[in-house]
């Protein structure tokens, strides 16, 4: 028994081995660089699933002029966009402007159908998957309305046979799709952003003051927006938290939450907005109280209703993207799954941000709009 024994172990060992490498084979990939809390969250935090030089690459080519494709298509790519650009926000449409002319560009052929929500529109998002996959995509570019509430219909998309999806606006990476991930996340640092305006509020109006908030749609977008803009002015000031209202992305929920904040709190010094729809409202309800000197609002996102509002002192200051980035990186990540080069590509792509303020002179506001709007255009989208 001792020689059989003996003889077996060798092929033993050959088979754990081969067992072995085989659950590595299909073992999850993600997360590369997990930070500490880790265990405790159910996404992943961008930088702990790629590494710094393969984002700088895919910026430095966006930022450069487009080079077109190495191959030849036998008919154009259909392209489904489920966002809601019917939003005050025109992040949304400004993408796709800018998604479109990069594809030009590149002279990838294209044929691409909207389907446009609100942002409170999510059953209507959930049937637009539904048409979607019953007609059958190449790309399919997803804004959600709130990647939480959106994650299930995106999935059922990732899962499709012949379908690669990117969504925009978000950065944070869904951890229970594990390495079946988007072909792309494309947005920008929204918690970086909050922490940026945080300090620019110490930064103007000094260590203490009174501030609130309107918030958004709870979930992943506005828990960084608002409670990490929170989060970083208590801890690195004696700024005073008074209240918070859910606007809910909406004009009408900024408009109604400003109002009643400066009526039932007039100590307040500043509101912080978690969009530009809200923005605008609250601009709307503080002028109409007669305080728009009086109490400082800050907005999202740096669109063009935003920029105006800037200049003319409404709004103080908004954390401004340098927009069309995420429709040419869209672009060119199409561009990079049709040459057999998808994995080039990190997971996350994430647009620059400049503190917009209006004590800038005009000069320095006119250079960030054309640098941010170099495809979409300059000054507020017709729509």
């Amino acid at each position: 028994m001792q020689r059989s024994l003996n003889w077996y172990r060798p092929l033993a060992l050959l088979l754990a081995l081969a067992l072995a490498l085989g659950s590595l084979a299909f073992a999850q990939r993600l997360p590369l660089n997990p930070l500490p809390d880790e265990p405790e969250r159910n996404f992943w935090y961008f930088l702990e699933v790629q590494e710094d030089e393969v984002l700088a690459a895919l910026q430095a080519v966006v930022a450069a002029p487009a080079v077109p494709i190495s191959v030849t298509l036998d008919a154009p790519i259909k392209i489904a966009v489920i966002y809601p650009s019917q939003d005050v926000s025109d992040i949304w449409l400004r993408s796709f402007i800018a998604m479109s002319a990069r594809l030009d560009e590149l002279q990838i052929p294209y044929e691409a159908v909207q389907f446009a929500s609100g942002m409170g529109d999510h059953d209507l998002q959930t049937t637009y998957t539904d048409l979607v996959l019953e007609e059958g995509y190449d790309y399919v570019i997803y804004g959600p309305t709130e990647l939480s509430i959106q994650q299930d219909n995106i999935k059922r998309i990732i899962d499709a046979p012949g379908v690669e999806v990117i969504t925009w606006n978000n950065d944070l990476v869904i951890k229970e799709w594990g390495d079946e991930q988007v072909l792309l996340y494309g947005g920008y640092a929204h918690l970086d952003g909050a922490r940026r305006m945080a300090e620019y509020v110490v930064e103007r109006w000094g260590n203490e003051g009174n501030f609130a908030l309107v918030r958004g749609t709870p979930g992943l977008i506005d828990d960084q927006r608002s409670q990490g803009f929170r989060d970083h002015l208590e801890a690195i000031s004696n700024w005073t938290f008074l209240y918070e209202h859910y606007g809910m992305f909406q004009r009408e929920g900024g408009f109604d939450g400003a109002q009643f904040i400066a009526t039932a709190y007039p100590e307040v010094d500043l509101i912080h907005n978690a969009n530009t729809a809200m923005a605008m409202g609250a601009v709307s309800a503080i002028d109409s109280l007669g305080l728009i000197d009086d109490i400082a609002l800050t907005g999202w996102g740096g669109t063009g209703d935003e920029v105006e509002a800037i200049r003319m002192s409404e709004l103080k200051a908004t954390p401004m993207r340098i927009n069309d980035d995420m429709g040419a990186a869209s672009a060119e990540a199409i561009k990079y799954h049709l040459e057999g080069r998808a994995n080039e590509l990190p997971l996350v792509f994430l647009m620059r941000i400049e503190i917009l303020t209006n004590l800038l002179d005009e000069a320095e506001i006119v250079a960030l709009e054309q640098e941010a709007f170099r495809y979409s255009g300059v000054g507020t989208l017709e729509r």
